[in-house]
């Protein structure tokens, strides 16, 4: 099995990250690949910078079409682009925020939500809303340090340990989801700290693909997730044609 494990971003420091992490729960005979695209932001931080990022991410899913990828994770816990790449993509595609929202979903009856810049709140509270999960998602909390900074600032992982502590204090929650690819290897060591589970999305991404193929399961292809009609496309974009 190939498991292709797409950061939409183009920081090739967090994609190594995001690799190492994910190999880490791959089980034997699971091939992890972890890329990131060839065009767009350095970082995800605005609506903006997650639209832009959507070209290069589904470029990135036609071309593991091609080289017989069985699936899919978008590593951005914003989650851009998932129903496109769903489109594109026989296998099926797990975004971070999804599988972890619907992982901590198991583990206690609320959850709280920790991430970078408060301007991304939102978006993980619509989120939350679309996986079904808003009803267990007692909290989105900011620690405002920028995604590329969580692995420059030394002091990083102390921030993001306090407002863990504090976001399960405040929302009275029994797990803590970690909103951001580039937390993934945090969980274990938070977690220890502050008492209660700490999910992270790109692990539980993983493992949820994985499982989803061994077990035969795609995307259902009958309308709205099947491949989408041919057509032309002009400009920057006259590649994606098809």
């Amino acid at each position: 099995m190939i498991v292709k494990v797409v950061n939409p971003n183009t920081s090739a420091d967090m994609t190594a990250l995001v690799e190492r992490s994910a190999k880490a729960v791959a089980a034997a005979g699971t091939t992890v690949v972890a890329v990131s695209p060839q065009m767009g932001p350095e970082s995800i931080e605005s609506h903006y910078d997650e639209a832009l990022s959507v070209p290069g991410l589904l470029q990135e899913i036609a071309d593991g079409e091609v080289s017989g990828v069985d699936g899919y994770v978008v590593a951005c816990f914003g989650d851009p682009g998932l129903d496109a790449a769903r489109e594109l993509a026989r296998g099926p595609v797990v975004g971070i925020a999804e599988a972890a929202m619907r992982t901590a979903a198991y583990l206690g009856r609320g959850f709280t939500v920790v991430t970078t810049l408060s301007r991304t709140r939102g978006r993980a509270w619509e989120l939350a809303e679309r996986y079904g999960v808003r009803g267990l998602c007692r909290g989105v909390h900011a620690c405002d340090i920028p995604v590329l900074e969580l692995d420059r600032d030394p002091g990083a992982l102390d921030v993001v340990t306090t407002a863990c502590a504090r976001a399960v204090e405040e929302d009275g929650a029994d797990a803590v989801v970690l909103g951001c690819a580039g937390m993934t290897d945090w969980a274990p060591v938070i977690s220890a700290a502050i008492g209660v589970p700490v999910v992270d999305g790109v692990q539980s991404a993983v493992l949820t693909v994985q499982a989803l193929v061994e077990m035969g399961l795609r995307t259902g292809k009958r309308d709205e997730f099947a491949v989408p009609p041919p057509k032309r496309y002009s400009g920057l974009l006259r590649e994606f044609g098809h």
